[in-house]
């Protein structure tokens, strides 16, 4: 509901607009406490009723429709939160059975379920489906306990909302009219949940730190193959979840919604992680890195799914099917949440007293799961188009068949967890995105003598095209070394043992996947900024040998390499880097890890 300090902001307003709710309205509130339709307000048809599920609404039309639940309905609050590269705030709406919007209250003994729509405008599903949810538990047609608690952001990628066409998905069957994937500055926002390059996602950081929810879902609609299901899930990965919340993930919640949604005539099956070939041979379990979604809410021990809706079964049914997943899933919370709750609070008391922790995960061959997989008949075909091979699948022939799916990882590497990573205070981008993730951290107020552990990046690869802004560093190794050092004053210094623990290292630890070295954060390491004249340092170079025997001796074995001894340039540079000369800088890592020895 709305509150008189409740306002919206117009973006590029000048000065700012405030829509302030009127006092009537407030009174009406006071006169109706369990928040009955006030049918002379506003009509809840919404357009994809209207359209006989072929379209889905605006941008405004969304929030305009909210904003009316909240007008009519004491039990809904929406407000909204940051900004995106758009310039609209997101807007965060919650159902409350108790009309209480304090979420420092609400954590205490609250099942909380956070729905994300529209990260992928043109996959609309969810913003539908939720519209259509919050308004029949508003109205008391479907019954909600006041234990839980259920929040959205009903369009996420508001710039791609915008950004309407009718062509852009085009293996996609409706709506007629939908948004464009990338944000307004051409993000795919499903891949920017760790580095935060948009505003979308350091608001949605901020959407999601306030909230804390126990379960979150993801709304989408699936590129691939073709199948019988209209709904596939893809959970969060069960063994780097880890412990006893991603055994009640892989063993209770995964079935229990199975189940719930064979009930109600939906089959399920896990997402079909299959390309350019027929599902027939089985597939691997997609593995969720933190650069998306539900690899993000994994940090935080947050149970998570993506619906992911077949592209080629028409809109209605794949509106119909996520409402029916979302509340199965509320059900299930319903049931479940106390649970959730107490395993969510061990998740974040034994994680941060681990000793080491997986920073690569791989496919474990030695299990899997037998699934019934509901498929159509696939096979090669010529093409009208370029005379070669085609797949092509024939959905008169149906068949349902067992299939392997290898749905259980095992850690690749590990590390080795410090007390605390120190961060030199001219990383000011690196420590802003610690501030955006309410992670724990101290400035040295003087300067510091301490033993820590120095990375030296050893080697790494490029991505040969862009992605997302950056060219990716991947298969980074690096170089241990004990060093005395400094810490200059204004140092900041991140303990492990916190909230954050995950997050932290995920994105401080070079080697893995998604850390913000292989993000490009530290590239200014990679390049070299003084370097030699040959003709100068030949003779430079040549007294220094003459007077260390043991540089000299080791500089003559290196030599025994012919490519090397072949090679003028790579000789004196080989001599540089081993003198007082070469820059300290270059391939040091300048975040450091302060043993727990300290």
């Amino acid at each position: 509901m709305f509150y008189e300090s409740y306002v919206f902001s117009q973006p590029n307003s000048s000065p700012m607009r405030y829509y302030i709710l009127p006092l009537a309205m407030l009174l009406f509130h006071a006169c109706n406490p369990l928040g009955s339709e006030n049918d002379g307000v506003s009509d809840f048809t919404t357009l994809f009723e209207q359209s006989k599920g072929t379209e889905t609404p605006t941008y405004t039309a969304v929030i305009d429709f909210y904003k009316k639940l909240a007008n009519t309905y004491a039990a809904i609050d929406i407000q909204t939160v940051g900004n995106t590269d758009s310039g609209y705030p997101l807007h965060l709406v919650t159902l409350n059975p108790d009309k209480v919007f304090d979420f420092n209250s609400l954590r205490t003994n609250k099942n909380i379920l956070l729905i994300n729509n529209g990260i992928h405008p043109g996959e609309s599903d969810g913003i539908d489906a939720t519209m259509l949810l919050f308004r029949d538990i508003a109205q008391g047609n479907i019954q909600v306990s006041t234990n839980t608690v259920i929040c959205t952001i009903p369009i996420y990628n508001i710039g791609g909302a915008l950004n309407r066409n009718t062509g852009t998905r085009t293996n996609q069957n409706g709506p007629n009219t939908h948004g464009f994937r990338g944000n307004a500055r051409n993000y795919d926002l499903n891949r920017d949940f760790i580095k935060s390059d948009s505003k979308n996602a350091q608001a949605f950081a901020s959407i999601f730190h306030l909230v804390q929810p126990d379960v979150f879902i993801d709304n989408h609609v699936s590129n691939g193959a073709d199948y019988q299901y209209t709904l596939t899930h893809l959970f969060t990965q069960h063994n780097k979840l880890g412990g006893a919340l991603g055994a009640y993930l892989h063993q209770q919640l995964q079935p229990q919604l199975e189940a719930a949604l064979a009930k109600k005539n939906w089959s399920i099956t896990p997402y079909v992680n299959v390309w350019n070939t027929t599902p027939d041979h089985g597939w691997t379990q997609f593995m969720d890195s933190p650069r998306y979604s539900t690899g993000y809410t994994t940090l935080w021990h947050t149970l998570g799914m993506m619906v992911e809706t077949h592209m080629l079964k028409p809109y209605k049914d794949r509106v119909e099917g996520t409402y029916a997943l979302m509340q199965s899933m509320i059900q299930i919370i319903e049931k479940d949440g106390t649970t959730i709750r107490q395993l969510r609070k061990h998740a974040f008391e034994s994680f941060s007293k681990q000793t080491t922790y997986a920073t690569n995960w791989k496919i474990d061959s030695t299990k899997s799961t037998q699934l019934q997989f509901e498929g159509y008949e696939g096979s090669y075909i010529d093409s009208k188009i370029t005379g070669q091979k085609r797949l092509s699948y024939d959905t008169t022939k149906p068949y349902t068949k067992d299939i392997t799916y290898q749905n259980y990882f095992t850690p690749s590497s590990h590390i080795t967890v410090p007390k605390a990573y120190t961060i030199p205070s001219g990383w000011w981008h690196i420590i802003d995105k610690l501030k955006q993730q309410r992670i724990q951290y101290r400035t040295l107020p003087k300067d510091t003598t301490i033993t820590v552990e120095v990375y030296h990046i050893d080697t790494y690869k490029n991505t040969t095209t862009p992605y997302e802004g950056h060219y990716l560093h991947k298969n980074t190794t690096v170089k241990t070394s004990t060093e005395t050092v400094i810490l200059p004053k204004g140092t900041v210094w991140v303990p492990t043992q916190q909230r954050g623990f995950r997050y932290i290292i995920e994105t401080l630890e070079p080697t893995a996947p998604d850390s913000f070295f292989n993000w490009n954060f530290f590239d200014t390491i990679l390049q070299q900024k003084e370097g030699f004249s040959p003709y100068v340092w030949e003779d430079k170079a040549y007294t220094i040998l003459r007077k260390n025997d043991t540089l000299r001796a080791l500089f003559e074995q290196q030599k025994k390499d012919s490519s090397f001894a072949k090679n003028a340039y790579a000789q004196l540079d080989w001599i540089h880097k081993h003198t007082v000369h070469y820059e300290k800088a270059h391939l040091r890592y300048p975040v450091y890890r302060v043993l727990r020895t300290n």
